[in-house]
């Protein structure tokens, strides 16, 4: 069945307004089983109804696609109207529309104001983003690096590995607060326990040149090769220069304990 024909009103999909929020759980279990058509039938009824949480579900499935069919123009409607409302959510996803230029126009300032509404309401993955724009000169745009410090400290506290790692190199770099490169170290470690790559290639790094923590090429290598198996490209700045210094043995020690990361980090 195609999107358009489930969208569509129909007698047969009618469910009862009584109790919304049983609905929206019914139709979360049928997502969650596969049966995204029938969390649709549920969906829709009390999107039209004026619920934003399932504004925004319905809006979310339709931009990611049903068996393979997709529909972002309508998508980014219900998502729009559940962010007015104030679903954090629905402001994030429709600030990634915004971002990427799916579904509506590419707007990075418009995007940053979606971010910071689903910021302000505390969700994670929005504060993240915000601080990763907040930080960029792209587009000819002035880093805020306070602004960003704070949003990157908000994500990391709800257990963001990517703010982690972008606290790490804040300190590292001095973006706005003194250099500190034990508090970066400490940053870079919390987020390759967390299996962060970039994360790993700077702690790598750490280790090679003994900066913020002692020096320890074995575990150095072995950091960077778990950062290469996660597509960091920042560990190919470093990856050939630390296992040239090595031997042999300490390449197969380093092999070894890079099985065994992130159990078998050294922490303070």
């Amino acid at each position: 069945m195609k999107l358009r024909d489930l969208l569509k009103p129909a007698r047969n999909r009618a469910v009862p307004m009584s109790d919304p929020a049983l609905l929206l759980r019914s139709a979360e279990e049928l997502a969650s089983a596969g049966d995204v058509h029938g969390a649709i039938a549920i969906w829709l009824p009390l999107a039209h109804g004026g619920s934003s949480r399932a504004q925004c579900r319905l809006g979310t499935v339709l931009i990611d696609g049903v068996s393979g069919d997709v529909d972002v123009e309508t998508g980014v409607k219900w998502l729009r109207a559940a962010a007015t409302e104030g679903d954090a959510e629905a402001q994030r996803r429709l600030a990634e529309c915004y971002f990427k230029g799916e579904g509506a126009p590419q707007d990075d300032i418009e995007a940053m104001s979606w971010y910071r509404r689903a910021a302000e309401k505390g969700d994670g993955a929005a504060q993240d983003m915000l601080s990763w724009l907040l930080a960029s000169d792209e587009a000819g745009r002035t880093p805020d690096y306070a602004q960003s410090l704070r949003w990157a400290e908000a994500a990391a506290a709800q257990g963001v590995a990517a703010s982690m790692t972008r606290l790490g190199l804040f300190h590292h770099n001095a973006l706005g607060i003194p250099r500190d490169p034990s508090t970066a170290v400490h940053w870079w470690r919390k987020a390759a326990m967390l299996n962060d790559a970039d994360a790993a290639a700077m702690l790598g790094a750490a280790y090679h040149v003994g900066q913020g923590v002692r020096r320890d090429p074995v575990r150095a290598y072995a950091w960077l090769r778990r950062a290469r198996w996660g597509k960091s490209a920042l560990a190919e700045n470093f990856v050939y220069a630390v296992r040239a210094s090595l031997g042999e043995a300490d390449i197969r020690s380093a092999e070894e304990l890079a099985e065994r990361l992130p159990d078998a980090e050294d922490t303070p």
